[in-house]
């Protein structure tokens, strides 16, 4: 099966799914995310896969999303200087919203197979909201974490259930307040994540977790799969995701005044590497 920006791999019991837009950071598209649940897809109806790792190709494992193409995704045009941006049709944004915050994030929570995420030097924005639906995460030491995306003017939309299960409300709410990075030594005593071990040693921890839980019979692992999924369900992290998509869809539509930082004017008039600097250095309070 071919597969647009990612790879999928399959030795043994074990399935690898990477993240292949190196030259991009692996910030996540939609053709990226779309093939990503194919994988998934494919790895669930393999009998002979019972864990998949998740991981990025080249210098992290995701930068978030795209800065260029967010907003984009929705078919928004650039304004020139003096213009007003054309309105978007509110189904063209729910039906994005819902493919990647609800059904492809229901498909990592929800997957009938083991997961376990491997992440080096950042897992960031989008990238770190996919991995916290993963079974285990692991990474190098310098692994940087945050929801940066909230810098762009979203003010906390990024919480979401199943990082308040994670890490409790207190630590949720500051990272996803500022936006501000975190080290995965801070992330595990945060219990954000579940291990931070040496760069050097990543591949083979990973390996050899995969390996342990490729022990367990495949009965063991689909019934243990459909407890995790009630308990989801009782604990409202999979309602939280449909909220989640609703709400993110209806930030969509804010209203930025006078005197309020626009990310997206500063994208026209400065660049996307020049708004990224402008709104690092503006929120650069919150990085305490």
């Amino acid at each position: 099966m071919d597969y647009e920006q990612i790879i999928y791999e399959k030795n043994g019991h074990i399935a690898t799914i990477t993240l292949n837009r190196p030259e991009k950071l692996n910030t996540v598209t939609q053709p990226m995310f779309t093939s990503w649940g194919r994988a998934i897809t494919a790895a669930e109806e393999d009998d002979d896969v019972k864990v998949i790792i998740m991981k990025g190709a080249g210098r992290c494992f995701s930068a978030g999303a795209p800065l260029d193409q967010v907003g984009f995704v929705y078919g928004m045009k650039e304004p020139k200087p003096g213009e007003k941006a054309g309105k978007v049709p509110m189904r063209v944004k729910i039906n994005f919203d819902r493919s990647l915050f609800l059904e492809f994030m229901r498909k990592v929570l929800l997957c009938k197979k083991i997961t376990i995420f491997q992440m080096h030097k950042y897992c960031l924005g989008i990238g770190m909201t996919i991995a916290m639906h993963g079974d285990l995460l692991i990474a190098d030491e310098d692994c940087q974490f945050g929801h940066v995306e909230e810098r762009l003017g979203l003010a906390g939309l990024t919480i979401m259930p199943i990082m308040v299960a994670r890490c409790g409300l207190t630590k949720s709410l500051d990272l996803c307040l500022t936006g501000k990075k975190i080290d995965a030594r801070t992330a595990v005593a945060w219990n954000l994540i579940n291990r931070a071990v040496p760069a050097d040693r990543l591949d083979d921890e990973v390996r050899q977790v995969a390996e342990g839980l490729a022990l367990y019979p495949r009965d063991g692992i689909a019934i243990a799969k459909v407890a995790r999924e009630m308990m989801y369900d009782t604990m409202g992290i999979t309602r939280g995701m449909m909220e989640h998509y609703i709400m993110h869809t209806f930030q969509t539509n804010r209203v930025y005044e006078a005197d309020e930082y626009n990310a997206f004017k500063q994208r026209r008039d400065v660049g996307v590497k020049g708004m990224a600097h402008e709104k690092h250095d503006l929120f650069s309070a919150l990085d305490k």
